[in-house]
């Protein structure tokens, strides 16, 4: 979300076109947005979870924010490795669900379901392997971010796209 606001800002301060990166990155605080309504969805948190989150989210927006200033490319860095580790707790819930530690034969709730597409009847299982793809491809993107000239055109940018580059 960050990386998509400085660069759209830039983007219309400098009266420039973008190169496509900005799709991209507002996809991901999408996708991102989903993996959170999905879970709290699942567990109803109260307001001491809820009150946490707030304060994570207002720490890390502006830390993302100042360090997306001084350097994209750390940030994209940062991103990539965080999301390399998601997949690994990810695969470890997967273990979980297949040992029967966890979610045992419990449905994906109905938001998973319409956001990814899930078969009716979809199980946790499939939840945490559609979430874990995602993650995957977010970490490819970030580092593949933070390796590019940040003026390079988006590589993940749909040839056919309507969106204006």
């Amino acid at each position: 979300m960050v990386g998509g606001m400085l660069r759209h800002l830039r983007s219309l301060r400098m009266m420039r076109k973008d190169n496509g990166w900005i799709n991209t990155l507002l996809q991901e605080a999408e996708n991102e947005r989903m993996h959170l309504l999905t879970f709290m969805e699942m567990r109803n948190p109260g307001w001491f979870f809820r009150t946490a989150v707030i304060g994570a989210q207002g720490v890390m927006f502006n830390m993302l924010f100042v360090a997306y200033l001084v350097s994209p490319k750390f940030v994209h860095s940062l991103v990539g490795y965080l999301e390399e580790e998601a997949v690994k707790t990810y695969t470890h819930a997967l273990k979980d669900i297949d040992e029967r530690k966890i979610w045992n034969d419990r449905l994906a709730p109905p938001i998973a379901q319409t956001y990814w597409r899930l078969p009716e009847g979809a199980t946790m299982r499939d939840l945490i392997l559609a979430v874990r793809a995602d993650e995957a491809c977010h970490s490819h993107v970030n580092h593949t971010f933070a390796g590019i000239k940040q003026d390079a055109p988006n590589p993940f940018a749909a040839e056919d796209s309507h969106q204006v580059p």
